[in-house]
């Protein structure tokens, strides 16, 4: 699939947010409740506190004829701290190549371990690049409880 990965802008904001809410929206029930999925991304996406959460993380952006399909975002110690793709886009190399770019910029950047909280959705994806689990994680978002996994690997080269 052709996309292009580049840095965070200002004017991606509001599609970046609802591409967020689609995605984990749209995550079975098997996984996560309603009332979890609604805790993870209220209804409706608060603009404003996106606006100054990505202005801070910067992420990198995942377009396609101009339009968002997933973001991914690196902070300086390794932590892997969002990758989310649109609902059209999901099972298409989407995440896959954000990662590969992450990686790059990571090697880039000095950073030879990686870490990520994956949903139960994303663990699968992060074991196949060879990510492993350290921990289960029992977080509360908004008085719900919900459970992620610390997971460690390495950059791809």
């Amino acid at each position: 699939m052709e996309m292009d990965i580049r840095a965070y802008r200002e004017t991606d904001c509001h599609e970046i947010a609802d591409l967020f809410h689609g995605a984990v929206h749209n995550i079975e029930i098997s996984l996560y409740s309603k009332k979890q999925l609604e805790a993870w991304s209220p209804t409706p996406p608060n603009y404003e506190q996106w606006k100054v959460r990505l202005e801070v993380r910067r992420p990198f952006v995942a377009v396609q004829s101009d339009k968002v399909i997933g973001f991914i975002e690196l902070e300086s110690d390794g932590h892997i701290d969002c990758m989310y793709v649109h609902l059209d886009y999901q099972r298409k190399g989407v995440a896959r190549n954000m990662f590969s770019y992450l990686s790059k910029e990571a090697v880039y950047r000095g950073i030879n371990q990686l870490n990520v909280d994956a949903s139960k959705l994303a663990k699968p994806f992060f074991e196949k690049i060879g990510f492993v689990t350290t921990d289960e994680n029992i977080i509360i978002r908004n008085g719900i409880e919900l459970i992620n996994y610390k997971m460690t690997g390495k950059p791809i080269q």
